[in-house]
């Protein structure tokens, strides 16, 4: 749990500091690194949520709580958790990785079992960055050299002058063997650090050496913009490795999340709507100087699923928000390949997928470079429906001048309309499918209700992911239940004296109890200061899981007033609270009383009388309390 690792390792770091953290911490600009975020009203924002796969989103942010919450999956916490559940952090690393973003200096606790140490033990990731970052500016430097002419000539040749390869970064790995290796030990990385970081690797002596050597560098950045490996160019002929060499898998560099130019294209990706998926280093670069500044490419693997859930967020692919997905491809047969494949996952988006293939069958790099910037911004320009390009390419390989080829293009093709997610739209490529291989609509309907299983509909089933377990919110109890939870947990200092006045007792919901005792369990609501550290309490002090889960539910969850809540509005919410209950137990009352024989028990029943009477008039007290109404 949370709580548990928050105990078991922030003793490293003082506890004051991690609150700081905390306070200088805009959890919007962490999350928004990764996840577009959209104006949900109420001054909370919404995006679609990194960790379960959905059309609508249901991921929201509470600035003013520094808090966030999935209705989707159920997960939520301050911007820590988001670190740790986002980036696989450790606790320690996620705070590291917030204060060095607010420029806050950590302090640490010595550890009394070991001497006292002047500088503490960083964060694995922390380390493996830091690593990353000294052999920029090594590789850089290198570029520079005598020895490094062929790297800038390459790029010359490319069309990128000095200031396109700063920009990007761009670097070369010298002509020694353990050069750059000697250059970190020096500044303090260890043998084990380096190998980790995939920027070192042993050779058969027991010694490390460099893992790129006497090849031209692009530096590969995530989404913060933090160096996480790089990708190496072949420049010598003597050189018997792969043309292009990646960063291996480590900690930090996995291939099937990493795209290439995503730090520098990533808020024009979610401000235009749009994403150019390119091939290479150099595509990325030129798209971007001739003024394309969404492209992206993947780094030594193809284009997947995870790819897609990273772009998704950013273009906040929705059902409400469809973006464009642009793939360029060559127009060998290679890129045909990859543009059928890529159909595969067009199903995936929302949006609108589409293909950009140069007449020339050039990369954009090479584009730019023969007719200049306009006419990579026009490739892109002439973009065409991924599915209208695949089902042309696919039934080009049959003869259609024969009965067997149009049969056999009507068989692989069907599959590829049964797919198309526009269910508006299938029936029109029904027909465009028919007119291409001059058959009638009837066999090719067919054929492609039988490849969608006979769902004409086409309707995708809703992702996999667990529902979590919410009280029901459709009876004013239950409504006013959850505004009093939501008044003790977004504005204790406010709500506390009133709200902890108020007895698990009197909600009837049980899981609105459970939470009522975890605020209890807490401390109480009257001594709490608010915000993340406050509601991660609460939450830590739930014995039921549905009732954790609305903790994070209901710390973002708008409150059911115009502007500012102020004592008077806590005033008619805890009465109505109250008033739900008199008049449950009112009720529970007259249905005994009726039951009893007032002449043989006089006794029982006056006495009940008598509490009917004073729960009646504590109720007129409550209802006038609560006029004005929620």
């Amino acid at each position: 749990m949370y709580a548990e690792e928050v105990a078991q390792l922030a003793g490293r770091i003082r506890d004051e500091d991690i609150a700081l953290v905390r306070e200088r911490t805009s959890i919007a600009e962490v999350i928004s690194d990764t996840v577009t975020l959209k104006s949900a009203g109420g001054g909370n924002l919404k995006g679609l949520c990194p960790f379960h796969d959905e059309k609508s989103p249901s991921f929201n942010v509470s600035p003013a709580r520094n808090v966030w919450y999935c209705f989707g999956c159920g997960a939520g916490g301050d911007a820590i958790k988001f670190l740790m559940d986002a980036e696989h952090l450790s606790f320690v690393e996620s705070v590291e990785r917030l204060a060095a973003r607010a420029g806050l200096q950590l302090r640490y606790v010595e550890d009394d079992r070991s001497a006292p140490r002047s500088r503490p033990q960083q964060g694995q990731r922390q380390r493996l960055v830091a690593a990353h970052a000294a052999a920029v500016e090594f590789y850089r430097a290198q570029l520079t050299t005598a020895g490094a002419r062929p790297a800038r000539e390459f790029l010359a040749q490319r069309g990128f002058d000095r200031a396109a390869a700063e920009r990007y970064g761009c670097g070369f790995a010298p002509d020694g063997w353990d050069l750059l290796t000697k250059h970190l030990r020096q500044q303090g990385f260890s043998h084990d650090e380096l190998v980790t970081a995939g920027l070192s690797r042993p050779a058969r002596s027991g010694s490390l050496i460099d893992r790129f050597r006497r090849r031209l560098l692009w530096p590969i950045r995530d989404l913060t913009g933090d160096v996480i490996g790089f990708g190496a160019r072949r420049l010598f002929d003597d050189d018997d490795g792969p043309k292009y060499l990646n960063t291996p898998e480590t900690p930090i560099y996995k291939k099937s999340h990493v795209l290439y130019g995503i730090d520098q294209a990533k808020r024009e990706i979610a401000k235009q709507g749009k994403v150019v998926v390119v091939e290479g280093y150099t595509d990325v670069m030129a798209c971007h100087l001739a003024g394309v500044t969404t492209a992206v490419a993947t780094c030594g693997t193809a284009f997947g699923s995870d790819h897609i859930g990273v772009l998704r967020r950013l273009l906040l692919d929705t059902d409400a928000v469809a973006g464009e997905i642009i793939f360029t491809f060559d127009g060998d047969a290679a890129g045909q390949k990859a543009a059928l494949r890529a159909f595969e996952d067009d199903q995936r988006f929302v949006g609108r997928t589409f293909i950009a293939v140069s007449p020339d069958n050039m990369d954009p790099c090479e584009l730019r470079l023969a007719k200049g910037d306009l006419a990579v911004r026009d490739l892109v320009a002439r973009r065409e429906p991924l599915v209208d390009f695949a089902l042309r390419h696919l039934i080009n390989r049959y003869d259609l001048d024969t009965v067997d080829g149009r049969v056999e293009a009507m068989r692989r093709a069907a599959p590829l309309v049964a797919k198309i997610k526009d269910r508006e739209k299938r029936p029109e490529y029904v027909r465009k499918l028919a007119g291409d291989l001059g058959m009638e609509i009837e066999p090719v309907q067919r054929a492609v209700l039988t490849a969608g299983n006979g769902q004409p509909s086409g309707e995708r089933p809703a992702p996999a992911h667990p529902a979590p377990a919410v009280p029901a919110v459709d009876s004013p109890q239950s409504m006013v239940e959850r505004e009093a939870l939501k008044l003790a947990l977004q504005e204790p200092v406010l709500a506390g004296p009133m709200f902890d006045a108020i007895e698990s007792g009197e909600y009837r919901h049980p899981v609105h109890g459970a939470v009522r005792a975890a605020v209890a369990a807490a401390g109480g609501a009257a001594a709490a200061t608010g915000g993340a550290v406050w509601i991660e309490q609460v939450r830590d002090a739930c014995e039921d899981l549905a009732a954790r889960a609305l903790v994070g539910e209901l710390a973002v969850e708008p409150l059911r007033i115009d502007g500012e809540p102020d004592p008077r509005y806590v005033s008619i919410t805890m009465a109505r609270l109250q008033w739900g209950a008199v008049t449950s137990r009112i009720r529970d009352l007259k249905s005994k009383i009726q039951r009893i024989n007032p002449v043989s028990n006089k006794d029982e029943y006056f006495a009940l009388f008598g509490e009917l009477l004073s729960l009646e008039q504590h109720a007129r007290a409550l209802r006038e309390q609560a006029a004005g109404g929620l």
